[in-house]
């Protein structure tokens, strides 16, 4: 089967860094499907990993996560899923990626694909819309107000591909005012358009900004990139009590500053129910279910903004670049072998 891989870690500008493969077709056994893929989207994990995991001496990476296809192949194991059902998915940081024509996948983390939205529609949502799931409504709880804030979240980040999920997911399943950050027009259009109700600038003052609004202190603070530089201004402008998650990897992080006005912080990593197995590893599955619901609802859209045909080296190389670069808006997918 095609896919596409690395042996050596490194810079995407190498002639290396991706390179168009044949692997063997695997086999579903125990909890797998096996899913012939259709379409990918590119994350910043990708590019991370890129950089920094050495395959085993003598074999490929294949990285990719988000994932749309058809399943060709139904483990003994899993349930709820027939050969034939089209399904999306994140996957397993810990398992061989979604980047190759068949791929194998937990069915407990799989979703029935949204009827209503082609492949790469489809392929946009899954990661970052459980990233964003869980970290709203199972870390930081925003369903629980934090006593005397504001009846408000703030989503630093809010034009990348969590903050798009995450904005649309709090306007459609909670009563809360949504303030975004986004620093370029295109992207302070594309926060409103998902339905932020305010929007301020990531590059200036967050506490002042925050103030000038008049709606008082929000108790909930989503932070998708550069947490480290933005914690004194979250600091600042956080509730008493309020809950702070992020899920990006800063070197460092000085939280002590928190203390005072006993702030809870949570990190979000999509993957680790996977990584570990957990007892509820299925509500990732039935979490997709929901987004897919949603979406064929019209409650909630697709965050894809750009698209790339085929799935291969070049094409992945260039998503890669442009993840890099930091000013993606919404989510960039690959479709087709």
């Amino acid at each position: 089967m095609k896919a596409i891989g690395y042996k050596t870690p490194g810079d995407i500008d190498r002639a290396d860094a991706l390179q168009d493969i044949d692997l063997p077709r695997p086999t579903a056994a125990g909890h797998d499907l096996l899913v012939e893929v259709a379409a990918v989207s590119v994350n910043p994990v990708d590019t991370k990993v890129r950089k920094s995991a050495t395959p085993p001496e003598g074999e490929w990476k294949v990285l990719g996560w988000d994932a749309v296809g058809r399943v060709a192949e139904v483990g003994p194991d899993a349930e709820g899923f027939a050969v034939g059902d089209d399904v999306f998915y994140a996957g397993s940081i810990m398992r061989p990626g979604s980047n190759s024509q068949f791929h194998l996948v937990d069915a407990r983390i799989v979703g029935h694909k949204p009827s209503t939205l082609s492949n790469a529609e489809a392929a946009a949502l899954p990661l970052t819309a459980i990233t964003a799931w869980e970290m709203l409504f199972d870390r930081l709880d925003i369903r629980r107000p934090v006593p005397g804030a504001a009846n408000a979240v703030l989503i630093i980040g809010g034009a990348g591909g969590v903050g798009s999920i995450a904005i649309q997911l709090v306007r459609a399943l909670t009563d809360l005012t949504v303030i975004a950050t986004a620093s370029r027009p295109e992207t302070q259009d594309w926060v409103r358009e998902l339905g932020a109700h305010h929007v301020i600038d990531h590059h200036g003052d967050l506490a002042a900004q925050i103030d000038a609004l008049g709606i008082g202190a929000p108790g909930f603070v989503f932070s998708t990139t550069n947490s480290d530089r933005h914690v004194p201004g979250i600091e600042a402008l956080i509730a008493p009590q309020g809950r702070f998650g992020l899920i990006d990897d800063p070197e460092t992080l000085n939280v002590l500053g928190f203390k005072r006005k006993t702030v809870s912080i949570h990190w979000e990593l999509m993957f680790t129910r996977a990584i570990f197995g957990t007892p509820d590893i299925g509500e990732q599955g039935k979490l997709l279910n929901e987004i897919a619901t949603l979406i064929d609802d019209g409650r909630i859209r697709t965050t894809l903004t750009e698209t790339l045909q085929p799935i291969n080296a070049a094409n992945l190389a260039k998503a890669h670049a442009l993840i890099e670069a930091g000013t993606a808006r919404g989510k960039i997918v690959l479709e087709g072998f």
